[in-house]
């Protein structure tokens, strides 16, 4: 024993650092439970907002760098709804593994779609529909566009209901790609300061675009093809 110390020191020591561990792995694991939760509240509140159709919202995201991964969930759970809607209704006349085959390929393409569609509208949107009273340094990056346009396929959860007896199904589905092309408008209207005017040009062309991008690729690579781009 040194001096100075006194019998089972050491082990009370041993033990204060034991139980400071402890505590700050409790408070670490708890703070990041927290955040985790607030991302999740942030994002369940941003979603709502843009079915809202709140203007303020998409120019929030687009200056928002880190609303990209939450811009990309919102993208996902869009088609996870819209592929159980779907596939609940088609379900008497396929089996499960195709369920789940053709959820999975719709997350694929509803993530292939958006990436194209977003460069299709910046492309447009920054060219043919370029208001002259707009300022190039007023416009939107691509990332910044492509987050806007993810956040407005937030009114597709609605798809979810797809599966519901005809004709109710088929309204909420078509209640809902109208309600995302609105939103899809005032995203584009917003991310590059034009009027809604030009934001559905820009929109309505750059369909047109698409629709001929993925009618080349499907004679190309097989109908399959359009029909993924499509999903």
């Amino acid at each position: 024993m040194l001096g100075g110390e006194t019998p089972g020191s050491g082990d009370c020591r041993a033990a204060d650092r034991e139980i400071d561990i402890a505590w700050h792995l409790c408070y670490f694991t708890q703070t990041k439970s927290n955040v985790e939760r607030g991302r999740m509240s942030t994002l369940v509140d941003r979603m709502i907002r843009a079915a809202r159709l709140d203007a303020n919202l998409y120019i929030e995201v687009e200056a928002d760098a880190t609303a990209t991964r939450q811009a990309v969930f919102v993208v996902l759970i869009y088609s996870v709804c819209a592929g159980i809607g779907f596939g609940l209704f088609d379900l008497p006349d396929i089996d499960v593994g195709h369920f789940f085959l053709n959820l999975f390929a719709g997350l694929l393409g509803a993530l292939v779609f958006w990436l194209i569609w977003s460069i299709i509208t910046y492309f447009i949107g920054t060219t043919l529909f370029k208001g002259p009273q707009t300022l190039w340094r007023s416009i939107a990056t691509y990332g910044e566009l492509l987050r806007s346009i993810g956040f407005a396929a937030a009114p597709g959860v609605l798809m979810i209901f797809a599966f519901v007896t005809p004709p109710i199904g088929a309204l909420i589905t078509l209640v809902a790609f109208v309600w995302m092309f609105i939103a899809m408008v005032v995203a584009v209207r917003q991310s590059l300061d034009f009027t809604t005017r030009r934001a559905i040009g820009t929109l309505l062309t750059g369909g047109v675009i698409y629709l001929v991008f993925a009618f080349i690729l499907g004679l190309i690579l097989g109908p399959d093809v359009f029909v993924f781009l499509f999903v």
